[in-house]
C-alpha cells in the first residue's frame, strides 16, 4: 500500500518567526510553521501537519534566500540540532526572542503589563557554555555526500563520539570542533575518540545496549578548573587505566578526571556513583555578586546543577537580585532553588533565606555551597515543592518576605501558584526559561499580583531559548 504523499506548498514567502525557533507565513488565512527557514526566504514546504487552521512543515527547497542571512561558522550546522540559529546575525536573534516573551506575555498572560524591558544579551556568543555531553556511538550518523560515496566504495559507517540526531534516537554525529565551549573541550572529546578508534575500544550500541565507552561529560569553570567524567557500561580497570593515562598526558589541562560505571539502558547518572581518577573530585567555580564585587564560591560535582552559561547566569542571578528590592530585613523564599545558587547570590542582603527543590543531591550541594561561603542564615530542604510548602512550613519558617520561583520548563504547579496567592507575599520574582508557561502562571497570579517588571535574558544564542524575570507586586 502507497503511503498519502505529503502536500507541497511551492513559493511560500516566509514572513516572521514563531515560538520554538519555527519561522512561519501565511497562506489564504491558515498559519504555516515552517522548519530550517529564515524570515524573507522563499521556499517550497513539505508540510507534516496540515490542519484548517495550520500546518507544520519542512523547506525543502529554496528559490531566494533572505538577506539576514549570514554564514553559520560550524562545519556540522544544519544536521546538528544543537545551534539552530547560527544563520541569523545575533541582533535579529535578539529581536525574535524579545518579541516572543511580549506575544506568549500578551497572548496567553493577558494580564496588564508595564513597558518590557530590552532583552539583555550575551557578549560571547561562542563558547559560552561550561558543560557539554558527549555520546559514543557505534552507528555514525552518515551525511548525504559519505551514503552516495558509499555506493561507490566502502566507508567506515562505525564509531562516532558527538551528538545525537534529532529523532534519531540510535545515530550519532561524529563532531570534529564543537563551538560552544572553551577548549579543552574539543581536545579532550577528540583525543579519546582517536585513543579508542587505534585501541579498537567499543564505543556504545544503544538498539542492543553493550559496547564500553557510553558518554563523555565536560565541564570548564571561569576560574580555569576542568572536569572530565567519562561513563562505561561496565568496568574494565585495565584499558580505563591506559586511557586515562594517555588523555592526561595529552590534555594537561584536566583538573579532575572521572569515571562513572552505567549498566542501565538509560544515560542519566544520577543514581550512580561517579568516581575519581584524578583530581579532587570536583572544580570550583565563581559568580560575583554585583558586576565587579565580590564573588561567591560553588562547589561542583560530576552530578551538580549549575546555570550552563556561567557569564550570563551571573547576569540572570543579578536582575533577579534587583528585582527582589531586598534591604537586609526580608525572609526570602527561594523555590525550585537547585543548588541554591539564587538564594545564596541575595543571602547579603536578606535576613533568613529558605530554599526548597526536589533533588537531594541538590540540596546537600546547597548546604555545602553555603558552608563554602561562610552563609549561616540560609537553610535548604529537600522535597516537592507543593508538598514541601505548606502554611505549617511558612508559619514554621517565617512568612514570605520575597518568593523567588525558578521552576522547570512545565511552569509552577498550579497548587503552588494557589498557595503564593494564599501568602500574599508582598513581592514576588518570577524566574522562568519558558516565557509561554510562565505567562499562563502570571495569569493566575494575577488575582492579587501586578506585573510591575519583566526583563528577557538571553542565555543561550544561536537558540531559540530564552529566560525571562518578572517582578509582582501584591495589589
Amino acid at each position: 500500500m502507497n503511503k498519502k504523499k505529503k502536500p507541497l506548498l511551492q513559493q511560500v514567502a516566509v514572513e516572521d518567526y514563531a515560538a520554538e525557533g519555527k519561522a512561519l507565513s501565511k497562506i489564504d488565512g491558515k498559519v504555516i510553521f515552517i522548519e530550517g527557514a529564515v524570515p524573507g526566504d522563499v521556499v517550497d514546504v513539505q508540510l507534516s501537519k496540515s490542519k484548517k487552521e495550520w500546518g507544520e512543515g519542512k523547506a525543502i527547497h529554496f528559490h531566494s534566500f533572505s538577506p539576514d542571512r549570514v554564514t553559520p561558522f560550524c562545519e556540522h550546522f544544519g544536521v546538528c540540532g544543537g545551534c539552530k540559529w547560527q544563520m541569523l546575525p545575533y541582533e535579529k536573534q535578539l529581536q525574535y526572542k524579545q518579541n516572543e516573551v511580549v506575544q506568549n506575555l500578551k497572548r496567553i498572560g493577558k494580564v496588564q503589563l508595564p513597558p518590557i524591558q530590552p532583552i539583555i544579551g550575551c557578549t560571547e556568543t561562542a563558547r559560552y557554555r561550561n558543560k557539554l555531553e558527549f555520546t559514543f556511538s557505534n552507528r555514525r550518523y552518515l551525511l548525504p555526500n559519505e551514503i552516495a560515496a558509499a555506493k561507490e566504495a566502502p566507508i567506515d559507517q562505525e564509531n562516532a563520539l558527538g551528538f545525537h540526531v534529532p529523532r534519531l534516537f540510535d545515530k550519532v554525529i561524529d563532531i570534529n570542533t564543537c563551538h560552544l565551549m572553551a577548549e579543552p573541550v574539543n581536545a579532550v572529546k577528540n583525543t579519546i575518540r582517536n585513543y579508542a578508534k587505534e585501541h579498537n575500544l567499543t564505543f556504545y550500541d544503544i538498539r542492543f545496549h553493550h559496547g564500553w565507552l557510553r558518554t563523555l561529560i565536560v565541564r570548564v569553570a571561569t576560574t580555569g578548573e576542568v572536569m572530565v567524567n567519562v561513563c562505561f557500561g561496565y568496568d574494565d580497570e585495565k584499558e580505563r587505566v591506559r586511557l586515562f593515562d594517555h588523555l592526561l598526558k595529552q590534555v594537561p589541562g584536566i583538573t579532575t578526571l572521572l569515571y562513572t560505571i552505567n549498566p542501565k539502558k538509560n544515560d542519566t547518572i544520577y543514581d550512580l556513583e561517579p568516581k575519581a581518577y584524578f583530581g579532587k573530585g570536583y572544580i570550583i567555580e565563581t559568580l560575583s555578586v554585583t558586576p565587579g564585587g565580590e564573588k561567591l564560591k560553588f562547589k561542583i560535582g560530576p552530578k551538580s546543577f549549575f546555570q550552563t552559561n556561567t557569564r550570563q547566569g551571573e547576569r540572570l542571578y543579578q536582575v533577579t537580585r534587583e528585582l527582589a528590592c531586598l534591604t537586609g530585613q526580608e525572609t526570602v523564599y527561594d523555590l525550585y532553588c537547585g543548588t541554591g545558587s539564587i538564594g545564596l547570590f541575595v543571602s547579603d542582603k536578606a535576613k533568613k533565606i529558605i530554599g526548597v527543590e526536589t533533588v537531594q543531591e541538590a540540596i546537600s550541594d546547597a548546604w555545602e555551597n553555603a558552608a563554602l561561603n561562610n552563609i549561616e542564615h540560609a537553610k535548604f530542604f529537600a522535597g516537592d515543592v507543593i508538598d514541601v510548602c505548606t502554611s505549617e512550613f511558612f508559619q514554621e519558617h517565617g512568612k514570605p518576605d520575597v518568593i523567588i520561583t525558578d521552576p522547570p520548563r512545565a511552569g509552577m504547579h498550579e497548587k503552588l501558584v494557589r498557595k503564593i496567592l494564599e501568602t500574599s507575599a508582598p513581592l514576588v520574582v518570577y524566574v522562568s526559561c519558558n516565557p509561554a508557561t510562565q505567562a499562563r502562571d502570571l495569569n493566575l497570579l494575577d488575582e492579587k499580583y501586578e506585573v510591575t517588571h519583566v526583563q528577557p535574558v538571553d542565555m543561550f544564542p544561536h537558540t531559540h531559548h530564552i529566560e525571562n524575570v518578572v517582578q509582582l507586586k501584591l495589589r
